[in-house]
């Protein structure tokens, strides 16, 4: 129909005669949805006359576990520092360590690689990325310029009951920095923030939040492997204090908590 509205435009092609357009008959509403239930690809041009239903794969979600708790695995190993700053890690070494095969292990290394927190190295595998105190600082400072914004706000919006709904979590937090465990407490610590954040109601920004604390959490190079627990119940009391301000609505004490909060992680 293009073609022909361009010649009879002046490209030098004769004009056709007209003719009346035939409009097909539309078929009704009932006939298309019964058609599309019975053969679902014939909407989209697919051949289905001959092709038999495949039973429902049973082994996706078992693939899909595996590759998740190998990614767990290798989160927590660079939280406690197992998995040393600047070290090249290969696929099939770690897969033999997990006792699996390289295919889940390079596959969770490489969302590590979206993450930021290994860069592949050609034919070697992944090497932890090196990381000083001056990145630290700017996570801290890019931390603050989201969400301290936002947590004042909520501040100024959110009930009382909502934060004294996350107590729990914040208790939750000194029990997981009693245990001394730093890959434990950071897990307890970013589902508390999630938490906090969530009220927002807004999904990218708990998303973008979530990253940015998960990269904070990475060990420095030529620094201690893993954080104290003394340090990590001096950042579980810091969670009540926050709630205790949010609750009396005090916006300069939430501002000072949270900034403060996020320099003394750095």
């Amino acid at each position: 129909m293009k073609q022909g509205a361009q010649g009879s435009a002046g490209t030098g092609v004769p004009d056709l005669p007209a003719v009346a357009p035939r409009v097909p008959s539309q078929p009704r509403a009932e006939d298309v949805e019964r058609e599309r239930c019975a053969a679902p690809g014939a909407a989209r041009g697919e051949h289905t006359h001959s092709e038999q239903p495949l039973p429902r794969p049973r082994h996706v979600v078992q693939r899909s576990s595996v590759r998740g708790q190998i990614l767990d695995a290798l989160r927590t190993a660079l939280v406690t520092g197992e998995l040393r700053p600047g070290e090249v890690y290969s696929a099939p070494a770690l897969g033999d360590r997990f006792g699996v095969s390289a295919t889940p292990v390079r596959e969770a290394m490489q969302q590590l690689a979206l993450e930021g927190a290994v860069e592949v190295v050609p034919n070697r595998g992944f090497r932890v990325v090196e990381r000083g105190a001056r990145e630290l600082a700017e996570l801290a400072e890019v931390r603050a310029l989201i969400e301290v914004p936002v947590m004042l706000r909520l501040a100024r919006t959110v009930p009382a009951d909502r934060w004294t709904a996350l107590r729990p979590a914040a208790e939750a937090t000194v029990r997981a920095a009693s245990s001394g465990c730093p890959a434990t407490y950071a897990e307890s610590d970013r589902a508390f923030h999630r938490a906090m954040l969530s009220l927002s109601g807004n999904e990218q920004l708990v998303q973008v939040a979530d990253d940015l604390h998960r990269r904070a959490q990475w060990p420095l190079v030529g620094g201690p492997a893993s954080r104290h627990r003394a340090d990590l119940l001096a950042d579980a009391a810091e969670h009540a204090a926050l709630l205790d301000a949010l609750v009396a609505r005090d916006l300069d004490v939430v501002a000072a908590l949270v900034g403060e909060h996020f320099t003394g992680a750095a």
